[in-house]
């Protein structure tokens, strides 16, 4: 992309009651080589500790730090994620889960990889437990290829040229491997699909789901390999290919060629329309 044309980014990071794992990531984001214009964290009602957490790495943080909260009332990802990217003022947005370490050059190699007529699919490096608990303890900051604790090590590789080629040859309308914990979209192309279907309730298929509805708008999806890099802590997670009680939405998604979330984006957007979401940073410090 030209740098004439850099976009403002803003990194949307979910999170549930892991401030350990959300912290790291916050931390991460704070190295980057291309800071963000913003992070906002979508806070599916974590306990006071996340909040505290985010207070305190807030008095240094190099960007504006904001925090969406909902009460929790259960598996909630879908209206989580739409809120804080109502609040965002950037045109590009990173989606984040709060489990995953950008690499320091994941904002910059998001950027670069930006284009009008698509959205961009990142991978994940996969620890196991004992690369998590490495990253946690804090005994490293990132793995490499040759480190212990990691699954899939060909994801650690960071290959710009590979990456400019992954990004050409994967434009298409497929539907494999769709995850929402490393996603980048222009701001205006989820207003046009009106974000997250926010009836998807408990775990599965809003992020597939908004795909599946970008793709009937016309938009393109291509992967992001060997550049985007992110590391994912270890947890036990349910299988993609198992059931979820939101598969009937997504039948109903592509069986009537939905574009638009019919509950969506656009119950938040006057919220910040006047008022935008604080600032940690400024927050703390007026004390």
């Amino acid at each position: 992309m030209n740098t004439s044309q850099t976009p403002r980014v803003s990194v949307v990071i979910s999170t549930y009651n892991w401030p350990q794992a959300l912290e790291l990531a916050l931390e991460a984001l704070s190295r980057q080589t291309m800071l963000p214009h913003e992070v906002i964290v979508a806070d599916d009602g974590s306990r006071d500790d996340t909040r505290q957490m985010l207070e305190r790495l807030a008095r240094d943080y190099p960007v504006p730090l904001r925090h969406s909260w909902i009460e929790d009332k259960g598996f909630r990802l879908a209206l989580a994620r739409n809120r804080a990217i109502a609040a965002t003022t950037g045109d590009y947005v990173l989606i984040l889960d709060g489990d995953m370490l950008p690499h320091p050059k994941f904002v910059e190699d998001q950027v670069r990889a930006a284009e009008r007529g698509s959205f961009v699919q990142g991978m994940r490096v996969l620890t196991d437990e004992t690369g998590r608990d490495r990253l946690l303890s804090r005994e490293v900051r990132q793995l490499g290829f040759f480190d212990r604790g990691l699954t899939r090590r060909r994801h650690t590789l960071r290959i710009p040229a590979l990456a400019a080629l992954s990004l050409r040859v994967t434009r298409n309308q497929k539907t494999s491997s769709i995850k929402g914990c490393s996603q980048a979209w222009w701001r205006d192309d989820l207003i046009a699909l009106n974000g997250f279907d926010e009836r998807y309730e408990g775990w599965g298929r809003e992020d597939k789901d908004l795909a599946v509805r970008a793709f009937h708008h016309g938009l393109m999806r291509r992967m992001l390999r060997f550049g985007g890099l992110a590391t994912h802590l270890y947890h036990r997670e349910r299988h993609e290919d198992g059931a979820s009680p939101n598969d009937p939405l997504l039948a109903d998604t592509k069986a009537t060629k939905r574009v638009r979330s019919p509950l969506g984006l656009d119950r938040h957007l006057e919220e910040f329309a006047n008022q935008p979401l604080p600032d940690l940073r400024e927050q703390v410090r007026a004390g």
